[in-house]
């Protein structure tokens, strides 16, 4: 019992320091080094370790001097720290876009957009048609897709006749599938000549449109296919500048190659003042599919303040290493009347 409580010491001191350790750095932006950034990414994780350290070493230390509670002191602030960045992500917290009342909702002003990063070598198109055909959204976003890709996707075309398609085969290929109409469409490299953007006008049953900005910006760490490493994310700042200057109600849709908490995403959302529909209704962990430890959310959907939410959803698994994400939106009324 003795060796076990002093393993038990010594993991929640070692385990401890180097997640305080973790949480400091990840304070620090506006850094060219990827594996500091990438510190930004696993909070919940470091989160739950920093508790079980603190309840660990609270159970079997049994001399509190100074140390102790310099160490003790250490593990809350980090867990605070770290609570801060997520507590907006979960049930607790207050919604940014409102919660649609279901009973008072018109189909006619409502729509649904399925996120989908296939990923580009996921060979698996059964199950991911199948997805689609059990969500039957009204509006699809499929990411990573190549020319095989868009070739297999094919048969959703008679149901989604609006199609807009730029597949590649550096993982930055988009497609774009829409039941609504879509009109006044802009393929844009905002950032990189090979990472595509979506820009069109969505025209819902009711007549009234509003802007869908389709973005997939790179991530922060190193790859064989474009990245922004040692550069700071400049897409999704540019694609905030365009919604500021909106004069229909905006949606923002995509992965961002970033958690929702990150420095550029919150930036995002301050700069375009549009909502994040997850703050106030949970993580929705969109990726890596793959692993049932790691896993964040960087598939987002944000809003103008003219919509509210109808349903969010996590899809199951299609054989990719994110899980699509599901958006039900409808507009306000009186945004409805006005546009």
């Amino acid at each position: 019992m003795l060796i076990f409580k002093k393993s038990i010491y010594y993991i929640a001191l070692v385990l401890g320091t180097l997640l305080i350790l973790i949480t400091l750095l990840s304070l620090i932006y506006d850094v060219r080094y990827w594996y500091l950034k990438a510190l930004d990414f696993p909070r919940v994780q470091v989160l739950v370790g920093l508790v079980f350290c603190l309840v660990a070493f609270a159970s079997v230390n049994r001399l509190w001097r100074t140390a102790a509670w310099l160490f003790t002191t250490g593990l809350v602030t980090a867990i605070v720290l770290q609570g801060y960045f997520v507590w907006p992500y979960t049930p607790l917290a207050a919604n940014a876009v409102a919660t649609a009342n279901a009973s008072e909702v018109q189909k006619n002003r409502s729509f649904s957009v399925l996120l989908a990063n296939v990923l580009m070598k996921n060979r698996n198109d059964t199950a991911m048609l199948q997805a689609v055909t059990a969500a039957n959204p009204d509006i699809v976003l499929f990411m990573e897709t190549d020319a095989w890709w868009v070739s297999k996707l094919r048969p959703i075309e008679k149901r989604y006749p609006y199609t807009v398609l730029h597949p590649l085969d550096n993982t930055y290929g988009m497609a774009l599938y829409s039941k609504l109409p879509l009109s006044q469409t802009e393929v844009k490299f905002l950032s990189q000549e090979r990472v595509p953007s979506i820009h069109t006008t969505v025209t819902l049953p009711n007549g009234t449109s509003f802007l869908l900005h389709a973005v997939h910006p790179v991530p922060p760490k190193p790859s064989k296919h474009p990245d922004n490493v040692g550069q700071k994310e400049e897409e999704l700042l540019k694609v905030g500048q365009m919604v500021a200057k909106r004069k229909i109600p905006t949606v923002v849709a995509g992965d961002f190659n970033d958690v929702a908490w990150s420095n550029t995403s919150r930036l995002f959302g301050t700069s375009s003042r549009l909502g994040d529909v997850r703050i106030g209704r949970g993580l929705y962990n969109s990726f890596d599919a793959t692993s049932p430890i790691l896993r964040w959310p960087l598939d987002h959907a944000y809003v103008s303040e003219e919509f509210e939410v109808l349903r969010l959803e996590q899809l199951p698994k299609v054989g990719s290493d994110h899980f699509p994400i599901l958006v039900v939106l409808t507009l306000k009324q009186e945004a409805a009347a006005i546009h």
